[in-house]
């Protein structure tokens, strides 16, 4: 027969209580740890096996072991389980080695047709390839095992992240100059405020560039209008008809918001010179007028150069944003809303319409114009 089990003294500090309490309270903690808690301080004030497990619903061992981890541990140490030896690691510490080195190179370095690898191949070579190279544990690498493998070191070799390499050795000094330029708009603009009259026409800047690629696309069937209960939204045919591109030619005025615009079906020196005419004669003789634009071979060809050399000293100056900068240029925002407030989802019914249409916002642009500020990194402008 059995003998009696004997209670076991628990003392708690007043520290333990505490702690104790706020994880039998908690909704967050793991539902073990909140028992374990509850346990040891329904031991505490009665300290029967028996009468603690039916209060909380356990068995009664469940109970004893619990006493005892807390006084063999401590109290906050009994609320978790005891590690456990578990499996010795099948694959050892050198194999992952090798494995996460043979991730970091290019499937077509070792003769395969693809790029980078997937992990089905990668796990593949492993098999194939680990038991002559001293690594007889992979020889039966599974998938599965090679991803938790490469999790481990955060590598996933079937991805590409792109970064774009900065080739323009003068970046710094282009940003500087494009920056100084943005300064003097925001101090004539402060001027012009302070004396509450417009801009001086001493001098203007236009942002400019070009949006080439604009596709003129046809219906091949009509749209169908919202219905109320039937369809929210307009529904259009998935076939489409091709009519070609065409090419914007635009410059923000950074002091008035005007926007002076041509569409052509090319952006050559020839149609860039057609767009400095235009700049040319929106404004008086006596304007100095300053472009920001980009490296466009369009933009230095000989043809241009030709043209400026004919015009009176000072009236163009070209300032040019470094290579990869084009984020420096105020009006790639324009074309960014302009993108998605009249280009997104447009049909025509051919090119000359696109052009109309394109023409026709910037008409509508100019009726409400919005002038353009740029405030990032004006304060590094040298």
């Amino acid at each position: 027969m059995a003998g009696w089990r004997q209670a076991i003294e628990l003392a708690l500090s007043e520290e333990d209580v505490i702690r104790l309490s706020a994880v039998a309270r908690s909704r967050a903690e793991p539902a073990s740890r909140v028992e374990r808690a509850r346990i040891l301080l329904a031991y505490w004030e009665n300290q029967s096996f028996f009468a603690v497990a039916q209060v909380i619903g356990v068995h009664h061992q469940t109970v004893q072991r619990c006493v005892e981890r807390a006084l063999a541990y401590g109290p906050t140490a009994a609320l978790d389980d005891r590690p456990r030896p578990g499996k010795e690691p099948t694959i050892t510490a050198a194999a992952r080695a090798w494995v996460v080195d043979l991730a970091c190179r290019k499937a077509k370095e070792l003769g395969y047709p693809h790029e980078l690898w997937t992990t089905r191949l990668l796990a593949r070579h492993a098999r194939e390839h680990g038991p002559s190279e001293g690594h007889t544990c992979l020889a039966k690498l599974a998938q599965g095992t090679l991803c938790n493998i490469l999790n481990e070191q955060e590598i996933k070799p079937h991805k590409v992240r792109y970064y774009l390499e900065r080739r323009d050795p003068e970046f710094k000094q282009k940003m500087a100059e494009v920056l100084c330029v943005y300064r003097e708009v925001k101090l004539i603009k402060e001027t012009a405020a302070a004396a509450k009259q417009e801009p001086s026409d001493a001098v203007a800047i236009v942002s400019y560039d070009e949006k080439p690629g604009i596709q003129a696309i046809a219906n091949t069937a009509p749209d169908l209008p919202p219905e109320p209960g039937v369809q929210a939204t307009f529904a259009r045919d998935h076939e489409y008809k091709r009519y070609g591109t065409v090419s914007l030619l635009a410059g923000i005025d950074l002091l008035t918001g005007q926007v002076h615009a041509l569409v052509r079906d090319r952006h050559r020196s020839r149609e860039f010179i057609e767009f400095l005419k235009l700049v040319d004669a929106a404004y008086p003789t006596h304007t100095a007028i300053k472009l920001i634009l980009d490296n466009h071979s369009a933009h230095i060809s000989k043809e241009t150069k030709a043209w400026l050399a004919e015009q009176p000293v000072g009236r163009f100056e070209f300032i040019f944003t470094p290579k990869h900068g084009s984020w420096l240029n105020l009006v790639e925002g324009f074309f960014s809303k302009l993108a998605r407030s009249v280009l997104r989802h447009i049909r025509v019914a051919s090119k000359q319409e696109l052009k109309d249409r394109i023409m026709a916002a910037m008409d509508e642009f100019n009726r409400h114009p919005v002038v353009h500020t740029w405030s990032y990194k004006l304060d590094k402008a040298a």
